[in-house]
């Protein structure tokens, strides 16, 4: 299996506009922001970056730190667009901004995927604020969008509205992602799609501990349960941890032998507008027909 990559360029509301040091300046929508990026092992192009605001790390490697603002911002954050979606931007206290644009060329690709389908299915898994959900019902598709935190799902559920999309045939379930892809197969569901986004670590609504090692191979044992021959796509991907896009491809490829397609594997990665320079985010595994 030879890894590949999916890079995503700038869009409207968002950008890289540099990185190095360290860090990486981004720009979303009218806002700037300095965020922590140790894969960004260059020097920067830009001497001084002006921003809105940076989150500094703290000590603690696997999280930890703070947002320090040097500008105002809108107390309820602002609203951005990619394609059909619009979804609200603001800080949070895990250094992102409620999103993430590096899904983007993921977003599309799963379109692709269920391009021609009648009235395709599709589950979201670890859904978090609902953009990847909502690219998907933009095009007609039925989505089961899951999440163990009710305050996500609720502002999945607000980009909803703010997309013109509450209406749509989207579940909005507050569940454990194991648990509930379990009882999906029990119940006997299929779907055409799947995309999930596991945490390193998290709870479920119940206190369920979820770690990715532990939890990722059932996951994915459940998930192959829930689709088919006609199935289209399952789409993985993995953040902030120390693990091969080799080693979940090998996961994917195990438990997808008996179904034919494709499996890849690879590395998600933004380019940078300033120099056309490449940053990776992520890993991915993903099954396709």
């Amino acid at each position: 299996m030879t890894p590949i990559t999916l890079i995503g360029d700038a869009w409207a509301d968002y950008g890289l506009i540099d990185s190095g040091h360290g860090r990486k300046l981004e720009r979303y929508g009218p806002q700037r922001f300095i965020r922590p990026e140790p894969q960004a092992l260059w020097a920067p192009a830009q001497a001084n970056w002006d921003a809105a605001g940076e989150f500094v790390p703290g000590s603690d490697e696997d999280g930890g730190g703070q947002w320090r603002f040097d500008h105002p911002l809108p107390h309820a954050g602002w609203t951005g667009q990619w394609e059909e979606v619009r979804f609200t931007m603001q800080p949070t206290p895990f250094r992102h901004l409620s999103f993430f644009p590096d899904m983007a060329p993921v977003w599309s690709w799963m379109r692709g995927q269920l391009a021609g389908l009648e009235a395709p299915t599709a589950m979201n898994l670890f859904g978090y604020t609902g953009v990847g959900t909502l690219a998907l019902a933009a095009k007609g598709a039925a989505v089961t969008h899951v999440d163990a935190s009710k305050k996500s799902v609720e502002a999945a559920r607000a980009n909803a509205a703010l997309s013109g999309m509450a209406d749509r045939p989207i579940r909005w379930i507050i569940d454990d992602a194991l648990k509930f892809a379990a009882r999906e197969v029990r119940r006997g569901k299929r779907y055409d799609g799947i995309i999930l986004d596991p945490p390193k670590y998290g709870r479920g609504p119940e206190g369920e501990v979820w770690k990715l090692e532990e939890g990722l191979p059932p996951l994915i044992a459940e998930c192959r349960k829930l689709l088919d021959a006609d199935s289209r796509f399952l789409f993985l991907t993995v953040y902030a941890v120390r693990m091969s896009a080799l080693a979940i491809g090998e996961l994917v490829r195990q438990h997808f032998a008996d179904l034919g397609g494709q499996v890849e594997c690879g590395e998600l990665g933004v380019r940078e507008e300033t120099r056309g320079l490449t940053l990776p985010t992520a890993i991915f595994a993903r099954w396709s027909r």
